[in-house]
């Protein structure tokens, strides 16, 4: 599988964006897909995850009311919807397969996207 991130761009502080990631191959039923980022000079972290089977979605709490992960199957493609964002939302969005269930760790995903870049002023 190989993921494709997209949608990145510059925003003001309380505008919205919507990223996509485009999911080349077959993802398994038991696969958990997952939005993670990096802004300059600090760890990469956990944003949201959404199981690719049934659904279920995880937040950071950073984000929790913001942002919105889902999926459409038949495009093989998962979404993250962010609204009201702020300045520390700022950072590279990384999508990123996981195959062996959910996890908040970077480590345990296995594949990952190229990124796209967010960039909220204030």
């Amino acid at each position: 599988v190989q993921l494709q991130a997209s949608g990145g761009g510059f925003v003001q502080a309380g505008g919205s964006l919507r990223l996509s990631c485009v999911a080349s191959g077959r993802i398994f039923s038991s696969s958990v897909m997952g939005w993670f980022r990096q802004a300059p000079k600090k760890e990469r972290e956990f944003v949201a995850a959404i199981r690719w089977s049934g659904g279920g979605t995880y937040y950071a709490d950073s984000v929790k009311g913001r942002f919105t992960i889902s999926r459409d199957n038949g495009k093989n493609t998962v979404y993250l919807q962010m609204n009201s964002l702020k300045p520390e939302d700022t950072g590279i969005y990384y999508c990123a397969r996981a195959a062996g269930g959910l996890s908040y760790s970077a480590s345990r995903y296995g594949t990952w996207g190229q990124g796209t870049l967010v960039t909220v002023s204030s």
